[in-house]
């Protein structure tokens, strides 16, 4: 039997406060390429890793994570990934198939059939994509998230003003984009220059400014929306919620995705302009993607003529091998990513 080295990506500790690289080490381990005689697990090579800011929750040792279980000390982290099938007794994958699903974060793993969501038949679209805007299911699937908060509860109408914080991330950049094809204004928000810069150049947005640059951030709304806001996608709470809440127009949207600005606080920032959601009669609804799941076939129509034929764009921040992991990761928290964050372990 084959004997192969398997690096891995192990959390140390719990995590307290901000995540650092050191909270994670790079683990040499040896696994066997061959599956155990009866077992129900699949072997797979991994391929593609998304980092997705929902992992931060994981690395606390929490008990009331609905749907999630929290990572153990000593093993691997756990994330969505796209991954080849080395071995399988399972009738539904064979070797040499292409999937996407829960995997571990290391080069090669046993993992139950039932952790693997979907076999790829698209490979006409770079692999990473099923990390983040062709993703179906669950957490970690931008390009389904994009899609049901802004069309679902976003409701656009053409001509409507739409406002997009993190707008260069993985969901903020997509929904930017649907809002333009629907025929919307559209401004964003980052935290650098050169994601304005990636916003108003290459992801068709209107306008954008860096967040960080800006005192008064009532004022610069303003300023951009004279007449109001229609449709906020929220992603990041805080501060900036309580800006837009003083300028929504009546009849408003807010699709709650995220508040990325809060996961690390130990106490998080109260909100103070909520007695607009009355005034205005604006609707502001969180959501889980799962409960539009039954959507991505119509998503899958929509989304990909587009890809293929250049209208929409999908930025990538590409780190390379699994030894850079960890600081991908956690560049998440402090917004180093340009685009959806991936781990490349291999490329084929």
């Amino acid at each position: 039997m084959t004997q192969v080295k398997n690096n891995q990506v192990v959390l140390r500790n719990y995590v307290t406060d901000f995540p650092k690289e050191s909270d994670m080490n790079i683990v040499e381990s040896v696994i066997t390429l061959k599956l155990p005689q009866g077992s129900n697990d699949v072997l797979l090579k991994n391929l593609y890793l998304s980092c997705d800011p929902y992992m931060r929750a994981l690395m606390s040792n929490m008990e009331d994570l609905e749907g999630f279980q929290t990572y153990t000390p000593g093993s691997p982290l756990t994330g969505y990934g796209v991954s080849k099938v080395l071995e399988s007794e399972h009738q539904d994958y064979k070797k040499g198939d292409l999937v996407w699903g829960i995997t571990k974060w290391e080069e090669f793993s046993f993992i139950p059939s039932s952790l693997i969501h979907f076999k790829i038949e698209h490979t006409d679209v770079p692999l990473s994509y099923y990390t983040g805007i062709l993703v179906s299911l669950n957490t970690g699937m931008p390009g389904m998230t994009a899609y049901a908060g802004f069309f679902e509860l976003g409701s656009p109408k053409k001509g409507e003003n739409v406002f997009v914080s993190a707008a260069s991330g993985a969901v903020g950049q997509l929904v930017g984009q649907f809002a333009k094809l629907a025929g919307c204004y559209v401004v964003g928000s980052a935290g650098s220059k050169e994601k304005v810069d990636l916003l108003k150049n290459k992801l068709g947005f209107d306008e954008a400014f860096n967040y960080k640059e800006e005192s008064d951030l009532n004022t610069t709304l303003k300023s951009y929306f004279p007449e109001g806001i229609d449709i906020y996608f929220e992603n990041v709470g805080g501060k900036t919620l309580d800006a837009v809440l003083t300028n929504m127009r009546v009849h408003g949207r807010i699709p709650v995705c995220g508040m990325i600005s809060q996961y690390n606080l130990t106490q998080p920032e109260g909100v103070t302009n909520l007695a607009n959601l009355i005034l205005k009669q604006v609707c502001m609804e969180g959501f889980m993607v799962t409960a539009f799941y039954h959507l991505y076939p119509k998503f899958l129509e929509f989304i990909l003529p587009h890809i293929r034929e250049g209208k929409v764009v999908y930025v990538e921040d590409i780190a390379e091998g699994l030894e850079n992991g960890p600081a991908a990761l956690v560049g998440l928290y402090s917004g180093r990513n340009f685009g959806k964050q991936v781990v490349v372990v291999a490329h084929d």
